[in-house]
């Protein structure tokens, strides 16, 4: 049986570090349905697509695709991409809230894992690449 620290990756955004510059990352866990929490253990998850925003006090990640449950059948399944609504300290929100308005960053999804037998998400207070930094990345990930 495997060890219940250990971390899983489900998902990863690798598009995310090519696109941005990532200066801080943060764990937040994830408010998911039953049927979302299985989708996602089997792999059937993206978040190339997705983004984090801040409304109201709550970090909401939007836009990430869970495929829905095949084995449950029709009844009780999700919206594959509806908000799902990400658990942080007041302390953390405040901060990613100051940074996403005073200075124009925003906040990526990077990676989505078992911790513990819980959902995590890794989300990225990122600034965006110009044309001539993704060059450069290409040309230092080559070398």
């Amino acid at each position: 049986m495997p060890d219940p620290e250990q971390q899983r990756a489900l998902a990863t955004n690798r598009r995310a570090r090519y696109d941005y510059f990532i200066k801080e990352t943060f764990e937040a866990g994830m408010v998911l349905l039953g049927s979302e929490i299985k989708s996602a253990r089997s792999g059937r998850i993206n978040i190339a697509e997705g983004y984090v925003y801040i409304k109201s006090g709550e970090a909401w990640l939007e836009n990430a695709n869970i495929a829905a449950y095949a084995p449950a059948g029709e009844q009780g399944q999700h919206d594959p991409t509806r908000s799902r609504k990400l658990l942080l300290s007041k302390k953390q929100l405040n901060y990613l809230d100051d940074q996403v308005h005073r200075d124009g960053q925003t906040i990526v999804p990077l990676k989505v894992y078992i911790k513990n037998r819980v959902a995590k998400l890794l989300i990225g207070l990122a600034k965006g690449k110009r044309q001539v930094d993704r060059r450069n990345t290409i040309k230092g990930t080559r070398c």
